[in-house]
């Protein structure tokens, strides 16, 4: 069983998430059902189709947290330090075209949320950042063409 690496923060999220399902949105939804069942026909029930496919997305994330959770490998950036890229550091980058700094934590894959700066390992970006030391330039392959960052700061913590 592969272990899926990730910050005491992003463990923390997908527990809150799978307790957030379990005692709110499967009774929620359980809830909806019957109300369905009680308007007749559910052939052409509308309601209850929408709560049969909601009830059905619930049931499959829980089974996918469940996973993910029981294979979760945290790893207390905390501990951690150094001047090379790995998995928990904190970067500061600048584009080396416009200039424009932007910071990211690398974390895994199901705590990643660009927006909110935590950029998964496994991107292109994460990728190309790992082992890499201040001052180097890492060049990736966007969707939008090549870009070119400067690694200006590193933190752990």
């Amino acid at each position: 069983m592969e272990k899926i690496p990730m910050t005491q923060d992003g463990l923390v999220r997908l527990e809150d998430e799978r307790k957030r399902l379990r005692s709110e949105e499967r009774p929620a939804v359980i809830r909806a059902l019957a109300e369905a069942r009680e308007h007749g026909d559910l052939s052409e029930n509308a309601e209850y189709h929408a709560a049969r496919e909601r009830q059905s997305f619930i049931e499959g994330r829980l089974a996918e947290l469940e996973d993910i959770i029981s294979r979760a490998q945290v790893i207390d950036i905390s501990q951690l330090s150094g001047d090379v890229i790995r998995f928990g550091a904190k970067v500061l980058l600048a584009d080396e075209d416009t200039e424009e700094e932007a910071t990211y934590r690398l974390v895994g894959s199901h705590e990643a949320d660009a927006g909110a700066g935590l950029l998964s390992v496994t991107s292109p970006l994460g990728r190309a950042l790992i082992g890499k030391t201040l001052g180097d330039v890492v060049e990736v392959k966007t969707p939008r063409g090549s870009r070119s960052y400067e690694v200006v700061k590193i933190a752990y913590g």
